[in-house]
């Protein structure tokens, strides 16, 4: 097996003995006033940052363009409770227009 193998082995290992241990938590701990919230807190925080990764960059640089606009669209119809559809509709189209005006 080559190197990359082992690494892939390794991983998957290690992911089932880390929900392994996640089993083994006692339940007054997760229970607990602060996990809970900080459990809450934790989709919105991986939810930011995949929208900074995937909006504001390209590979190892940090990029504007076209994708601005449309977050900033979608950001101003989520903000006026737009359902998600049109929201994404009108982000897509206005990242579209924006790149074939520049």
């Amino acid at each position: 097996m080559t190197d990359l193998w082992w690494g892939v082995v390794a991983v998957a290992v290690g992911c089932y003995l880390l929900k392994l241990a996640g089993l083994a938590v006692p339940e007054h701990l997760l229970e607990h006033p602060f996990t809970v919230r900080a459990a809450a807190l934790i989709p919105v925080g991986l939810l930011a940052a995949l929208v900074a990764v995937q909006g504001f960059s390209d590979g190892d640089r940090v990029l504007v363009d076209a994708r601005v606009g449309g977050l900033l669209v979608a950001a101003f119809l989520l903000w006026r409770k737009v359902p998600f559809l049109p929201m994404l509709i009108a982000a897509a189209a206005t990242a579209a227009l924006i790149r074939l005006v520049a």
